[in-house]
This record gives structure tokens, sequence and C-alpha cells, in this order.
């Protein structure tokens, strides 16, 4: 892994006015229409990307996290504690919580999925909200839920996302990339829930959705979808309430 904070020639602890500070004069150096020299562009590169991890807060978390996870395993002796191993032995909610975290942000994000889908089916009182601070279940669970996509487990990506949703709302101030946890999540609801995953399930995310205040354009969505739904279950006369509460909110 790159060392961005070196490619800038800053601190660890820079701060972002000094890191913009040092993308701008490396650009000065290295940029290919500066002096008319291609000779440099691998290296202005390597600047740009590591101006682009390093200015964005979320990115910069994740990169803190597994750059310095890196160095550690460099040079730690050889009977050094294995937290990795520690985690995996224990079997109370905290460390498997704990332990679905590490492994995500560790390269093993199929472990980690894994291990999150288990605790979900086979413990009714495990949360993985309750073991994080706010900031770090929403960086992490977002994306943990991201790898739940890519792997085609729609309904227990929304189902994290709505604790995060949910945990959000009962903030007097929104965290500064709850607008892209809402985004992610109407995604999933529009375009991966009906014909996706069965029409019991969908009927239970549609449902959850209405309540968290996703707009009337959105609700008026999900209404219909639920009509559909209904329709397909046999349940004509719900079907038809929920189309018509859809055009309520469309009007």
């Amino acid at each position: 892994m790159k060392n961005y904070y070196q490619i800038l020639g800053v601190r660890n602890n820079a701060t972002l006015s000094e890191i913009k500070r040092a993308y701008r004069e490396k650009c000065k150096q290295l940029h290919p229409d500066a002096k008319g020299d291609n000779s440099k562009s691998e290296e202005f590169n390597l600047v740009v990307n590591a101006y682009r991890v390093l200015s964005d807060l979320r990115q910069r978390t994740i990169f803190d996290d597994s750059f310095l996870n890196k160095i550690r395993q460099k040079t730690k002796p050889e009977d050094a504690f294995d937290y990795y191993k520690w985690l995996k032995s224990r079997d109370d909610n905290e460390s498997r919580a704990k332990f679905i975290f590490y492994t995500l942000m560790r390269g093993k994000e199929d472990e980690a999925v894994e291990e999150f889908k288990r605790m979900q089916m086979t413990r009714s009182d495990f949360s993985l909200k309750d073991w994080f601070t706010r900031e770090d279940f929403m960086d992490y669970g977002y994306i943990l839920a991201e790898e739940l996509v890519i792997r085609g487990e729609y309904y227990d990506a929304f189902i994290l996302l709505e604790q995060i949703i949910q945990l959000e709302y009962s903030y007097s101030y929104f965290y500064i990339f709850f607008p892209e946890v809402i985004d992610f999540t109407v995604a999933i609801l529009k375009k991966n829930i009906d014909g996706v995953i069965s029409d019991e399930l969908a009927l239970d995310v549609y449902e959850r959705a209405l309540d968290l205040n996703l707009g009337r354009t959105n609700d008026a969505f999900f209404l219909k979808k639920m009509g559909d739904e209904y329709e397909r279950l046999g349940d004509r006369v719900t079907a038809g309430i929920c189309r018509q509460e859809s055009e309520k909110l469309s009007h």
C-alpha cells in the first residue's frame, strides 16, 4: 500500500488545509502540462490519487486504519498478541461484532459478511450498533452494506442501512456522510427489491421503508410496489388500498 502522506510530503496528522497546500505545490512541480514534460505523469497520478483519498474524511479514516495496521504487522515481534485469533475464538456478542468490522477492514470481506449473516440468523439480540461509536458504526456499517449488495444480499443490506438511518435520526444534527447513506438505501429499494427477493420479504422491506421518512415521492413508490406484492400474493383488497394511498401521495 502506498503511503499517501509521504507522497504529498505531509505529516500523518496534517490538517485539510496543509493537505490542499501540499497538493497544489506538487501539481505545480509535476503536472504534465506545466512544462510539456510527460516523464513524471505516473508520479503526478500518484499525487492526484493521494489527494483524492486524504481530502475525503471517510476515505482518509479508512486509509489510516488500514495503513497503520499494515505498519504494525510489519514491525510486531513473532510472539506478539494476535488480535484476529483472539476475537475469532470468543463467542460473546461484543467480540463477534468487533470481529466483523475487524475482518471487513483488513481484506477479509468474505469472512466479515459470512459472520454478519451467521449472527443475524442465530442471535436475535445481536446488533452491531451496540458496540461502536455512532461514527464508526455508520462508516463501517455502510462499507459492510456495500459488500452485502455486491454479493446480492439486498435484504440484509437494507436492514443494516435501516439501523444506520434510525440511529442518525436520534441525533439533533446529521453526520457528514448521512446523505450518501440515504441515496444508497433508496437506490437499493428502487432497484434491488421488487422481483429480486421474495414477495414476503419485499413487503417487509417496503413497510419498514415507510417509517424512514424518505419523502412523499419515495413513499408513493413504496406503496405502489406494496400493491404489486399484495396482488401477487392474492390479496387484491390490500393491494387496492396501497395503490390508493400511493396515488394520494403522488398528487
